[in-house]
């Protein structure tokens, strides 16, 4: 059973908003650690003010096969500098102090969470002030370990759909699926293509006949055009490689922030 929590939460609460607004969130991914310790916390602090209506953070790990070039480079930053679960928690928790309000979701994969205890995750997760969990790898049929758990600790568990989900698939990954859907706008790894508006209006169209949940699309949206192209058609926005990459050219915090303004339209 559902925890009764989760139909109150920073991340139901910020959709709600949005929707009130007459808007597309924006959410804005970052991996915890990159470029530096330092220098992650002054970017994941200004994100909000430079218009992310939702952070997500992703846990570095050394083979995230999902990910492209981008995000796999700013996955061996963050390690070299040490990063691990307890470090990423960390980071949240200090986030915590200043900023109540911007759902966090972290986005990764299940060796690290596995490693750290599924229990001990979801407690320690909610307790830094983390909202929700994004586990690439695990489908919804492998998720008996860390679904209950997460449930216990009123974090939301959000699923990937992507465009290869069958009609017959959906209602397996929707079932378990709570805060917002997460569709995958392109196949492969992110970073390496660009969404395209109408297959997107469709897929969401799809999506929306079979959920009530929010929907977010991610992967493939670079610019702020593309930004505001695909924001016509769903409840949020997700950039991620994009931002990644004025992180690995050596952008300073204060120029990662103005690229996420002008992603935000702000």
């Amino acid at each position: 059973m559902k925890n009764s929590s989760l139909s109150d939460t920073r991340v139901t609460r910020r959709f709600a908003a949005l929707k009130r607004a007459g808007r597309p969130g924006f959410s804005a991914f970052v991996t915890a650690g990159d470029p530096t310790p330092g220098a992650f916390r002054e970017i994941l602090a200004g994100l909000p003010a430079a218009g992310a209506d939702l952070i997500e953070v992703g846990v570095p790990f050394s083979d995230p096969m999902a990910d492209g070039p981008s995000i796999q480079l700013s996955s061996q930053r963050s390690l070299k500098h040490g990063s691990s679960m307890k470090s990423v928690l960390a980071d949240v928790a200090a986030f915590r102090k200043n900023d109540a309000d911007t759902p966090i979701i972290l986005m990764g994969y299940f060796n690290p969470i596995y490693r750290y205890g599924a229990e001990a995750f979801a407690r320690d997760a909610a307790a830094a002030g983390a909202d929700g969990v994004i586990v690439v790898d695990l489908p919804p049929e492998e998720a008996d370990e860390l679904c209950p758990a997460l449930d216990a600790s009123g974090l939301h568990m959000i699923f990937l759909t992507a465009p290869t989900s069958s009609g017959a698939r959906l209602p397996a990954i929707l079932k378990r699926a709570s805060g917002f859907v997460y569709y995958v706008s392109v196949t492969g790894v992110t970073g390496t293509k660009l969404a395209d508006e109408d297959h997107v209006k469709a897929a969401v169209a799809r999506l929306r006949r079979h959920t009530q949940l929010p929907i977010a699309v991610g992967f493939g949206i670079k610019t702020p055009d593309a930004a505001r192209a695909i924001g016509r058609h769903c409840d949020a926005i997700v950039v991620g490689s994009a931002i990644v990459d004025v992180i690995g050219k050596g952008g300073s915090p204060a120029e990662v922030l103005s690229f996420v303004r002008s992603l935000a339209g702000k």
